[in-house]
């Protein structure tokens, strides 16, 4: 049963965010994925006339970045406190996040990390390679977290089924 538009989905369960990490695994990733990875993402918020900044990278170095009407400034320093969760952790930064609440308290009082340089906020995706691991991020800000996070995961999911990598 579809749920009405208004009605948000519900927050998916940490069992969920790692079930979504095990499956969306690349065969590979090149500078040409990262060029047709972002260019999905753009025309997904253009369709939907999100505001949003979005960014990747792979072993440091940014392979894609684009920002869209009504995105601004900070939508990219959002993007680099949470691309620096998925680094350190390996993790979604929805998925870390989570699973702090999960345990009752939150990732600015565990971690003790600077939260000025790490946000355990949605929108940030781990790009993980077949035998490579975890070799750099998507990231989307503009949205409320959860709908950061749903849009990386909807373009990944479009993206693998295509076959394109």
């Amino acid at each position: 049963m579809t749920q009405p538009a208004s009605t948000p989905a519900p927050a998916p369960t940490v069992e969920e965010l790692e079930a979504q990490e095990r499956r969306l695994v690349f065969p590979r990733f090149t500078h040409e994925d990262a060029w047709a990875l972002g260019s999905l993402l753009v025309e997904m918020a253009r369709e939907r006339q999100a505001p949003v900044a979005v960014d990747i990278h792979r072993s440091g170095q940014q392979l894609f970045h684009a920002a869209l009407p009504g995105s601004a400034p900070d939508n990219d320093a959002w993007i680099a406190r949470k691309r620096r969760v998925v680094e350190r952790y390996g993790s979604a930064s929805y998925l870390v996040g989570a699973r702090h609440r999960a345990k009752g308290t939150t990732f600015e009082e565990s971690s003790r990390l600077d939260p000025d340089t790490y946000a355990a906020h949605g929108g940030s995706f781990p790009i993980t390679v077949e035998g490579a691991g975890v070799i750099g991020a998507v990231t989307v800000s503009g949205l409320p977290q959860l709908q950061d996070h749903l849009m990386v995961v909807e373009a990944l999911e479009r993206f693998l089924d295509a076959g394109t990598v």
